[in-house]
C-alpha cells in the first residue's frame, strides 16, 4: 500500500495536515489532491475538531503542481485535462470553505499553487526564510486556478502583479500585501503557529463558522439595506443559540464559556 502524501495529525480538537512529499519539495500531482480532498471533506464533517492546520514536511510548504504531472496532462485529451484541473479546483473549494479556522504554518518556498493554499486558508504564520512566488508564466501557463483566492486576499492589482512578474516575495512583503499575517524566525514557527491556533480556539465554535459565513456573504454583496438587515438577523439569531447564551452568561458570572477547558485553554485539554 502506498505511503500517503497528506498526513493528518490529531491534537485534542485541532487537525494538522501536512503534505508529506518532501522529496519533490511536497508537489501537488492528482493522487495528493485527492487525499488532501478527501481529508478536508471529513474534518469538515468531524465536529470534534475545531481548527485544521496545514504545514508542509521538510524545508518548503509546497513548491505547488507537479511538473511531470502538468506534462502528462499538456497531451491528454481536453475532457481529462478539464477533469484534472477541476480536481484541483474543488480541492482549494473544500479549503476555502472550510467551517472550522484555518491557519497555515509556512515555510521555505511557497509556488504557484502552494500560494493558492495559503491564500485559502483564514490565516498563515510564516518563517523568515519563506518566500512566494507564482511562476507560471515563465513556463507558459497561468496560475488560473488560484487566482480568485489571490484576488480577494491582495486585491487585483496586487494579484495581477504577481502573476505578470513571477517575482519571488519574502517574507515580510508578503505580509505588508496581506498573503501573510505573521512573520517569525524559522524557529519560533511551531511555537507562533500553536499561539495562533490556541487564540481561534478561545472563540466559540458555531461563532467562528457562522463569522466565516457572513464574511463571505459580505464580500460578494453591496453594502445595502439587503446586507445591514442580514447582518441584524444573524447577530439576533446568534444571541438566541446556546452557545451565545452561554458565552455572555459565563462573562457576566466572571466563569468560563462551555468550549474553553477547565484550565489553560490549550490545545490538549480544549471542549466541543
Amino acid at each position: 500500500m502506498p505511503s500517503p502524501r497528506v498526513c493528518l495529525e490529531r491534537s485534542a480538537c485541532v487537525a494538522t495536515l501536512v503534505l508529506d512529499r518532501p522529496e519533490v519539495r511536497n508537489a501537488l500531482d492528482n493522487d495528493t489532491v485527492e487525499e488532501l480532498s478527501d481529508k478536508l471533506r471529513s474534518l469538515a464533517a468531524d465536529s470534534g475538531v475545531r481548527v485544521v492546520r496545514l504545514a508542509g514536511a521538510g524545508s518548503c510548504f509546497s513548491a505547488g503542481a507537479d511538473l511531470r504531472a502538468m506534462r502528462r496532462m499538456g497531451t491528454a485529451d481536453p475532457a481529462q485535462n478539464l477533469a484534472d484541473t477541476r480536481r484541483f479546483v474543488e480541492m482549494l473549494r473544500l479549503l476555502h470553505a472550510m467551517p472550522k479556522p484555518t491557519v497555515a504554518r509556512v515555510q521555505g518556498a511557497a509556488v504557484g499553487g502552494g500560494v493558492g493554499l495559503v491564500a485559502c486558508c483564514d490565516v498563515a504564520v510564516a518563517s523568515e526564510d519563506a518566500f512566494f512566488r507564482l511562476s507560471e508564466v515563465q513556463l507558459g501557463l497561468v496560475p488560473a486556478m488560484v487566482g480568485p483566492y489571490l484576488v480577494e486576499v491582495l486585491g487585483a492589482k496586487v494579484a495581477r502583479r504577481l502573476m505578470l512578474t513571477a517575482e519571488r516575495v519574502d517574507a515580510l512583503r508578503a505580509q505588508a500585501w496581506g498573503l501573510v499575517d505573521e512573520v517569525v524566525p524559522a524557529a519560533e514557527l511551531d511555537a507562533a503557529t500553536q499561539k495562533m491556533t490556541d487564540r481561534l480556539l478561545r472563540g466559540a465554535p458555531g461563532a467562528l463558522a457562522t463569522c466565516k459565513e457572513l464574511v463571505r456573504e459580505i464580500a460578494d454583496n453591496p453594502l445595502d439595506d439587503e446586507i445591514r438587515d442580514r447582518t441584524a438577523q444573524v447577530l439576533a439569531v446568534r444571541r438566541s443559540t446556546d452557545e451565545g447564551r452561554a458565552g455572555v452568561r459565563a462573562f457576566l458570572d466572571k466563569g468560563r464559556a462551555p468550549w474553553l477547558a477547565a484550565k489553560g485553554g490549550g490545545t490538549e485539554t480544549c471542549k466541543t
